[in-house]
């Protein structure tokens, strides 16, 4: 399940916090960011999953 929550991460960043964390503003803030430009998305992705 972890390998699926990374690569869904990677791919499209607000899916993979919402299916670790929920729909919640962590998400909500993700899926901003990704609409801002996919990057600043990915890094929330990757920090917001795995850095904390």
């Amino acid at each position: 399940m972890a390998i699926l929550i990374l690569l869904a991460t990677i791919f499209i960043p607000p899916l993979g916090v919402a299916a670790k964390h929920g729909l919640g503003g962590t998400t909500l803030l993700n899926l901003v960011l990704t609409l801002l430009g996919f990057i600043p998305g990915l890094i929330h992705g990757l920090y917001v999953n795995y850095a904390r």
